[in-house]
């Protein structure tokens, strides 16, 4: 399949394809997304089938506007309503009961649907003009970072699916939050993202904050619970603050003769790069924001380089640290030096 590459002024060629129950590429606020009109079951069977993804892994429905989550959901509590009031359009998914003429891989057999309308005015446009919500997970091969710009996609997805629109890299660079609302006493963060669980508890009063609640034998509720994700080709190993320290880690590695990816703040870059590593900033040690920003493109990054192995430096967990954390935690398999 030959993909096509579109700027942001062929939208309308990408919405035909959509209509035509193709799957097409488009950005986000948050990182690119993988569209297939979630009514068809065929077309959304080719998101699975390009990704490469488990079938009973759900995906998130994209909408334009308000009208069409009571088309697609039923039982919308009042708690749900004001999220939506605050956050959308934005970086939130809900979790509700769902209804409505979707598609069954949707939802992976499950009661519930995942919505959210994202705050991009290619992603909005494109929805609008396929007339239909979008079933979108990320739109990079099953497993590995999620991609933050056009290029990404490509790299993993070229030939696989109809086009990709390029709008440039992506704003937050982290997936949105996952908060299921289908039992409106217990708002619960399925997965971090975006917004963070204290923005939501100034709206709602308490969340619970539970990303591991599927085992690995149940059907999972939210994309990010149940499989490995965000792993690039080099193993990643955490580095703590309130472990061997920095010194030590690099010391440990380079006498097992790996090359070294610093991934990390300036101020850690600074300290330790040197001819015999490599390395990616996430910016400033302060600022969380852009290190979630740059996550998923410095580790793809290092796939360029000669690095073995990728060190990658932790971040409180405040706020989209929560977010961050996560992310590294899965891509690294929880491996903390």
């Amino acid at each position: 399949m030959d993909t096509v590459w579109m700027k942001e002024e062929e939208i309308y060629k990408a919405a035909e394809l959509l209509k035509q129950g193709e799957v097409v590429s488009f950005p986000t606020e948050t990182v690119y997304g993988l569209g297939a009109d979630a009514t068809n079951d065929a077309a959304v069977k080719k998101i699975y089938a390009a990704k490469g993804r488990p079938s009973d892994n759900p995906l998130i429905i994209h909408i334009a506007n308000l009208a069409q989550v009571n088309e697609y959901a039923q039982g919308i509590s009042e708690k749900a309503r004001i999220v939506m009031e605050h956050f959308w359009p934005g970086p939130c998914t809900l979790v509700l009961n769902k209804k409505g003429p979707l598609a069954e891989t949707v939802t992976a057999g499950l009661d519930t649907v995942g919505i959210r309308m994202p705050d991009h005015p290619i992603a909005l446009k494109l929805i609008e003009l396929s007339g239909k919500p979008l079933a979108a997970p990320s739109a990079n091969s099953s497993g590995r970072p999620s991609p933050t710009s056009a290029e990404h996609v490509y790299h993993d997805l070229k030939g696989k699916i109809a086009g990709i629109i390029d709008g440039g890299e992506t704003g937050v660079g982290l997936e949105s939050t996952v908060l299921d609302l289908s039992d409106s006493c217990k708002p619960v963060i399925l997965r971090p993202g975006g917004i963070s669980k204290e923005a939501l508890e100034a709206v709602i009063g308490p969340v619970i904050f539970n990303p591991e609640l599927s085992s690995q034998s149940d059907v999972p509720m939210a994309p990010g619970m149940k499989y490995t994700h965000y792993s690039p080709s080099e193993p990643v190993v955490i580095v703590s603050e309130n472990g061997i320290g920095w010194k030590k880690a690099i010391h440990h590695y380079e006498n097992k003769g790996e090359v070294i990816g610093l991934l990390a703040s300036e101020d850690i870059i600074k300290e330790f790069k040197t001819t015999h590593n490599c390395s990616f900033s996430l910016g400033d040690k302060q600022d969380i924001a852009s290190a979630s920003k740059r996550l998923f493109k410095g580790l793809r990054y290092f796939e360029k380089t000669k690095a073995t192995v990728i060190l990658a430096e932790s971040y409180n967990r405040i706020g989209i640290g929560e977010a961050y954390m996560n992310r590294l935690e899965k891509a690294a398999g929880n491996k903390v030096i």
